[in-house]
């Protein structure tokens, strides 16, 4: 593909800095590598969380009922908390408001559903680490609570999510309250080469992602979502994708999402230059920037194959994951010289240990990116930077189950 005079300058900036990182190396660290060993630098970390969770019961949605939602207590429903109501006339709809979320509005849904991917998370990276069967089980119950059981189970739909009272149906931005099943998906082959995990509870859980995915494909409201030029686009393509990778039996659904991001995605969100023109624009850019450049990183991890990588896509003018990483990778080095409005709140709590980072590094042989990865904070307790992390445990990323 032919190199526009904006993307050379945005990979020769990166060049420059990337002296950097390595001459801030705190003393006694490993060579810079591409290819960091996760699991040696994330090992104390997984298991102090994991310990953290098997004293954990499942909170399925079924236990967690909302008076406002119209659908069964089955149902996924959250209200978008920064929508408040009208004091002189209660029954208007909602309006929005920048600022500090709207207290009154039902998330219990979305906070459930986030603590149990932290929790599977975790869970599964301390079984991929020890082998010890503890952790799977307890993983599994989670699964089972949420996904098998009659009782409890989850619709696989967010037919009602981010709804604004007193609307009645969900909207295409609540579709990104869905994306920590991403990594709830990612954890299923791990937990299936466990005893915890027989083939009829494995065939249980396919069935259920691959209906979700159905639905993801199939909805007007999803398919809203796919069709939005930002994180809410992005989020609908990591679900996806990561649907379809337990569907072992049907490679046709990656390559449709595959032909979608490369005919549409990366054309609809990404600039020649690496930016991301949509999330600039919005109240929070650099961290909707950051997160939006994890999930379609994320997602090409997923949707590339030893024979076709769309990390290495480019349109002809420029627009890639290539030169998206690269404009970004500065402002994550130095969030001082971040040249757009800095976000509304936590732009200081920011950037944490990206996922892009380390996968890109991974992709593009760039120990550098890898080196930031490894400096920067792997977690934070904010809740509204919780949910801009889609990837918790990057080690079921970058590992294959043991057959």
């Amino acid at each position: 593909m032919s190199t526009t005079r904006r993307v050379f300058c945005s990979r020769a900036a990166t060049l420059l800095l990337a002296p950097r990182i390595l001459l801030a190396q705190q003393p006694g660290s490993s060579r810079s590598t591409a290819h960091p060993d996760v699991a040696a630098i994330d090992h104390d970390r997984i298991l102090t969380q994991a310990e953290h969770y098997l004293s954990q019961s499942p909170t399925p949605l079924t236990t967690l009922p909302s008076p406002h939602s119209p659908g069964t207590p089955h149902d996924f429903y959250s209200e978008a908390d920064n929508y408040w109501p009208d004091p002189a006339n209660p029954e208007a709809p909602y309006t929005q408001r920048s600022g500090a979320p709207n207290p009154t509005a039902f998330t219990a849904h979305r906070d459930a559903l986030l603590n149990l991917s932290l929790a599977v998370g975790a869970l599964t990276s301390a079984f991929v680490l020890t082998h010890e069967d503890r952790y799977a089980h307890h993983a599994v119950t989670h699964l089972n609570a949420w996904f098998i059981e009659p009782a409890t189970s989850m619709t696989p739909a967010l037919l009602y999510a981010g709804i604004i009272p007193p609307a009645k149906t969900g909207r295409p931005e609540g579709i990104v309250e869905g994306v920590f099943l991403a990594e709830i998906a990612q954890s299923i082959p791990f937990l299936a080469t466990s005893e915890s995990l027989p083939q009829p509870t494995l065939d249980a859980l396919t069935t259920w992602f691959t209906t979700y995915h159905n639905w993801l494909t199939t909805s007007r409201i999803a398919g809203l979502a796919r069709d939005l030029k930002n994180h809410h686009g992005s989020s609908w393509l990591l679900q996806a994708a990561t649907c379809a990778r337990l569907n072992t039996k049907d490679d046709a659904p990656l390559t449709a999402l595959r032909h979608q991001f490369k005919s549409t995605t990366i054309r609809a969100q990404i600039l020649a230059d690496g930016t991301f023109p949509h999330e600039i624009a919005s109240p929070n850019p650099y961290r909707n920037s950051l997160f939006n450049l994890d999930m379609l990183a994320a997602a090409c991890d997923l949707l590339s194959t030893r024979f076709e990588s769309v990390w290495t896509y480019d349109l002809q003018d420029g627009p890639g994951m290539r030169s998206a990483i690269a404009r970004h990778y500065p402002f994550m080095l130095d969030r001082g010289t971040w040249p757009y409005s800095a976000d509304l709140n936590y732009f200081t709590a920011l950037p944490l240990r990206r996922p892009s980072l380390l996968l890109a590094a991974r992709a593009y042989s760039r120990p550098e990116y890898a080196d930031l990865w490894r400096r920067l904070p792997p977690d934070t307790t904010i809740p509204p930077l919780q949910r801009t992390f889609p990837i918790s445990q990057p080690l079921l990323w970058v590992t294959r189950p043991r057959p």
